[in-house]
């Protein structure tokens, strides 16, 4: 049974920092593109970045979120992170992870982050 399970939300003030656990299950996590994605109320769901396989996996962002957010993987651990620093208000959603393997893509249910001015 393949889970993904994201943890590490919650709530912090404008300029705060916060790192979201994607803690995965059932796949082969070292050969899986790990995703996360965002979704804000009454809003599509974003994409926010991704970590690639490999033993030194290169990271992509989406422009709002680079150079304040960071993507990691432990894969010992079968652990995937999103650092997130210099937290804005507009970064309040619903953040998810994604895994990307041979036999499809999986997905997590998500955990709030809510960032307050």
């Amino acid at each position: 049974q393949v889970q993904l399970v994201e943890s590490g939300g919650g709530w912090v003030q404008a300029g705060g920092s916060l790192t979201l656990s994607c803690a995965a299950s059932g796949i082969s996590f070292s050969l899986s593109v790990i995703d996360w994605y965002r979704q804000a109320p009454g809003k599509q769901r974003e994409w926010v970045g991704n970590i690639n396989i490999g033993s030194n996996p290169y990271t992509v962002y989406t422009n709002s979120v680079r150079g304040r957010f960071t993507i990691a993987r432990d894969n010992a651990k079968n652990m995937a992170y999103l650092q997130m620093n210099s937290l804005k208000t507009e970064d309040t959603a619903v953040y998810y992870c994604s895994a990307s393997t041979s036999r499809g893509t999986f997905w997590g249910q998500g955990t709030q982050v809510t960032v307050s001015s």
